[in-house]
């Protein structure tokens, strides 16, 4: 079976990708013989607490915490960033190479986020949930499952998908619904614990016309692709997230598998959705 596209990618254009070099990862792409990539860079504005200890430390995030330790993601260069993806299209003239953001909370900010989709062409539109209200400020899975119930952060976090899908209208593909299980404290994780949220929150991602990326940074669990499918989930993509070059492409034979046995099959092009074909 041929690779999918790798529809969400990130490189030294995204905030968190230091060591992510767009070049490297076309090179890769085409190594390993993917059709098509989508550089889905980082847009976020929402500020969090820089950890200072413990696993999810990083001094480089740290450092650029302001007095009351709240970190709050640069600004995404859009030109610098449009004009390198140009340059990857002239070198890499056989793969397909689309432009693309990943955006955080695309419901809570609208007009900064309108203002960066405006400035150019962005072919792959993902929207996120990274971060969910705790106290009076906002924080990621890993910053809040040790002081909180588990269950109850995932559950809340689905329930803001589906404010999210319900609420903002500038994506077309809902990325890692499963985010918080990458951080889960006590693996392995049961989606069925929690199947009415997440079947509510596929349920209302299907009903916004928004295609499910599997995402295979940690791999989408099947029982979550067959939800999809049950609640009229039409279209799925595929994406690494990969930061480094060498991840990209990363589980897509699996991924790819799995999506065609429960119904999913390419698009008339290389970087099309693919869709459920019954």
């Amino acid at each position: 079976m041929a690779l999918p596209p790798d529809s969400h990618v990130h490189s030294e254009w995204s905030w968190d990708a230091p060591l992510g070099s767009m070049e490297r990862t076309c090179a890769r792409a085409v190594e390993i013989g993917l059709p098509a990539i989508a550089f889905t860079e980082h847009v976020d504005h929402t500020a969090w607490p820089a950890p200072v200890d413990g696993p999810y430390a990083n001094e480089r995030i740290t450092a650029h915490a302001d007095a009351a330790g709240l970190f709050t993601p640069p600004a995404f260069d859009a030109a610098g960033y449009l004009a390198a993806v140009e340059r990857c299209r002239d070198r890499f003239p056989g793969l397909h190479i689309l432009t693309g953001l990943e955006m955080g909370e695309p419901h809570r900010h609208t007009a900064e986020l309108a203002a960066i989709l405006a400035t150019g062409r962005f072919d792959r539109v993902l929207g996120s949930l990274h971060c969910l209200a705790d106290g009076d400020h906002y924080a990621e899975p890993w910053g809040i499952f040790p002081h909180r119930d588990p269950t109850e952060v995932v559950r809340t976090y689905l329930a803001e998908v589906i404010r999210l899908v319900e609420t903002a209208d500038n994506f077309a593909v809902l990325a890692h619904i499963d985010y918080p299980v990458r951080f889960w404290p006590t693996p392995p994780f049961a989606p069925a614990a929690f199947e009415d949220e997440f079947r509510a929150a596929l349920r209302a991602t299907a009903r916004s016309g928004r295609a499910l990326e599997i995402n295979t940074r940690l791999p989408l669990h099947e029982t979550l692709l067959g939800w999809w499918r049950d609640e009229g989930g039409l279209a799925v993509t595929f994406g690494s997230d990969a930061h480094l070059p060498g991840a990209v492409g990363h589980g897509f034979r699996e991924a790819a598998a799995m999506a065609d046995a429960y119904g999913f099959r390419p698009g008339a092009t290389p970087y099309d959705f693919w869709r459920r074909s019954a």
